[in-house]
């Protein structure tokens, strides 16, 4: 348990992080935004595949293809839903959107609690791994949302300035961002330890969210600014890096 809630600050110590990091350079270059960025959705990506759906596989049984499969496309219609609902960020407020002090204040909120709900599966995803009882795949996956909580943490400090919020309160909606994620951790963690029946499912239903994330979110805004040929080496590195870590720690 101590290790989860460890880990559990981590991933929303990670958005923390990314935000302190925008307030001391706030004019973050699209090519830099973008090398991150990818790194991270390679380490996601292949954090979802070998962390979470191989797993589900594995825990299935006799239905476990058809359990995976089936919480995949739910992890995605989910995530689907919750962008119809509320976009996320480079649908709200991009960085080369112009902004005004008059801007409307509802619109900043709606900003926050965009980026808010989208940490809430993405802890989830985290705290699932842990219900496998493998802590190295477990950390794997939470290190990979945590590198892409950073570079998010980064972008929305700018916007949020600009739209006439004080720093201190640019840095408490940061703040609270993280506290979803760590909210988000605990979930996953209990829900699976308390019905392990689910884990199969839950495992799939949080790599699809993931799966999610990374062709909607995070490749589109990666090769988005000219940059797409360094965006796409710099997955596969990602990729890579924790394809390696997990043969190593395996």
């Amino acid at each position: 348990m101590k290790m989860v809630l460890l880990t559990a600050l981590g991933v929303g110590g990670a958005t923390i992080f990314g935000s302190v990091i925008g307030f001391l350079f706030k004019k973050i270059s699209h090519k830099f935004s973008d090398i991150v960025l990818s790194f991270a959705a390679g380490v996601m990506l292949a954090a979802a595949v070998l962390g979470l759906i191989l797993p589900s596989l594995d825990y299935g049984g006799k239905y476990g293809l058809i359990v995976t499969v089936a919480g995949v496309f739910a992890g995605a219609l989910c995530l689907n839903l919750i962008d119809k609902l509320v976009p996320h960020l480079h649908r709200l407020v991009g960085p080369d959107t112009e902004q005004h002090s008059n801007a409307n204040l509802s619109k900043v909120l709606l900003f926050v609690a965009a980026i808010a709900i989208h940490n809430l599966p993405e802890g989830i995803a985290a705290g699932v791994g842990f219900g496998s009882g493998d802590t190295s795949q477990a950390l794997i996956i939470a290190g990979g949302i945590a590198l892409q909580n950073i570079p998010e943490g980064m972008v929305i400090i700018g916007p949020m300035l600009a739209a006439g919020v004080s720093p201190k309160k640019t840095f408490l909606c940061a703040m609270a961002t993280g506290v979803v994620e760590v909210i988000g951790t605990l979930i996953g963690y209990f829900a699976v330890s308390i019905a392990s029946v689910i884990l199969p499912f839950a495992l799939a239903f949080a790599g699809g969210t993931m799966l999610y994330v990374i062709s909607d979110e995070m490749i589109p805004e990666t090769h988005a600014h000219g940059h797409q040929r360094g965006a796409t080496y710099s997955l596969l590195v990602g990729f890579c890096v924790m394809l390696i870590t997990d043969t190593l720690l395996g």
